[in-house]
């Protein structure tokens, strides 16, 4: 995965120590269809997530990631849950905790493909036959879609 010019820069100053990132889920929904990609680093389907850059509006950055990494135009409909994500160790020794922020989206335009590298493969898929993924990336998902416009806050 393109680590962001800003976290090579502190990783610079910090080494491996624990480094806190704001970043976004963007569940893209087209009718009854989800958008997903498979990710290159792991082969794992996910929505689309990525890192928010620094002064980023986490929308915008829901919405760059998308066309980024699918090729696809999407507008956001809601926040849908902000969760603190399990502490990640990374193979090269980073450790890195997420504040992760889950975003409705709405498809406008494009045909999904792996735009940037970053995935090898992106489609729709049935919410109601999914690929194969981890339970995290499902909650996500039903998080965005299951959303009355309220944000679900965890306590």
């Amino acid at each position: 995965m393109a680590i962001p010019d800003f976290v090579v820069a502190l990783r610079r100053k910090i080494g491996h120590d624990d480094l806190w990132l704001s970043g976004v889920t963007a569940v893209v929904l087209r009718g009854r269809d989800v958008l997903l990609v498979r990710r290159a680093d792991t082969g794992a389907w996910t929505p689309v997530t990525g890192i928010i850059d620094p002064g980023e509006e986490p929308a915008v950055a829901a919405i760059r990631e998308v066309l980024e990494e699918a090729d696809v135009v999407a507008t956001v409909e809601s926040l849908a849950w902000v969760k603190v994500i399990d502490p990640v160790i990374y193979s090269n020794g980073d450790r890195t905790q997420y504040l992760d922020l889950v975003f409705r989206c709405g498809y406008v335009s494009g045909t999904p493909f792996p735009a940037d590298g970053e995935n090898t493969a992106a489609g729709w898929f049935p919410l109601d036959a999914l690929p194969e993924m981890s339970e995290a990336m499902r909650e996500r998902i039903r998080a965005a879609v299951e959303t009355d416009g309220t944000t679900r806050f965890e306590r």
